[in-house]
């Protein structure tokens, strides 16, 4: 396995492999690393003829400087788990200046309004970073195909729009989200909850699918009422938001239409640990 700390090292490999007409699956990733991370790095080789990961924590897309703080850092473990997968892939793991220079600094981006919903509310600057950080990765990597999971699904979204905006040529798969066997959608900040929390947590998917059940026959307004509801005495579980939205846009809605894709999006806090999650619902 190649572990690569420079952006020149890894863009004359890729220049080499180009050469090759080797076709390229880039999964970027934030480190500690689980198995939706490798659900992601699987379905890159299953498709491409080269894989490259990376791991790296992007200051820019944290507007809670105790997040980034606490954000894990688990390099090690990760390349062994990696390597477990496959030996041939390459993990590209650099420092912030290696990417941002002397100023790490977000552009700014107009993704059409998909920035400003649900958590771009809550996060502000926070796509900005995204949409900042993979650039420069797109750029250096130069992927045939790059794997997002639809946990992040507003993310994916963007990175779409992203995409087009900086005419870039590459391709943008969306995977689904893995779980763990309670419901609980995995993500790198699970490892950061109590065991109370972790049994409490299912609870989060547990009302998405009821909401999913219900969509035909009730109405927006009383789903969101019974979510909120739902944990509103709930003294591990405090949610920050739930809104149905149209998958197209993102846009909140207060009246089903048909022949409209609609998804359902939450936002939970687990003491300090902030879980997202969602549900296609049609």
């Amino acid at each position: 396995m190649r572990v690569y700390e420079k952006r020149l090292d890894v863009k004359q490999h890729v220049a080499d492999l180009h050469k090759q007409k080797k076709s390229i699956g880039f999964v970027p990733t934030m480190g500690a690393l689980h198995q939706g991370h490798l659900a992601l790095v699987k379905r890159a080789i299953d498709e491409n003829q080269v894989v490259i990961v990376s791991i790296f924590v992007n200051p820019t897309q944290f507007n809670n400087s105790e997040d980034l703080i606490n954000y894990p850092r688990t390099l090690e473990s990760d390349i062994a788990l990696l390597s477990k997968v496959s030996d041939d892939i390459i993990v590209f793991a650099p420092l912030p200046k290696e990417i941002y220079g002397e100023e790490t600094k977000s552009i700014k981006y107009d993704f059409k309004g998909l920035e400003n919903e649900m958590e771009g509310k809550f996060r502000p600057g926070h796509f900005d970073g995204v949409g900042t950080v993979l650039k420069h990765f797109f750029t250096i990597v130069s992927p045939t195909k790059a794997y997002f999971g639809e946990k992040d699904f507003q993310q994916l979204q963007i990175v779409r729009k992203l995409v087009t905006i900086e005419k870039m040529s590459l391709e943008i798969i969306g995977c689904p989200i893995y779980r763990e066997e309670s419901g609980l959608a995995l993500s790198s900040r699970n490892k950061r909850l109590s065991q109370k929390q972790l049994q409490a947590s299912p609870l989060i998917y547990k009302t998405l699918n009821q909401v999913k059940n219900d969509f035909g026959t009730k109405s927006v307004k009383n789903l969101t009422d019974w979510i909120t509801e739902q944990f509103k005495n709930n003294d591990l579980l405090e949610l920050e938001y739930f809104e149905i939205a149209k998958v197209s846009n993102l846009k909140s809605i207060r009246r089903k239409r048909k022949d409209t894709k609609y998804r359902a999006f939450i936002a939970v806090f687990a003491g300090e640990v902030r879980l997202i999650d969602n549900i296609a619902l049609n």
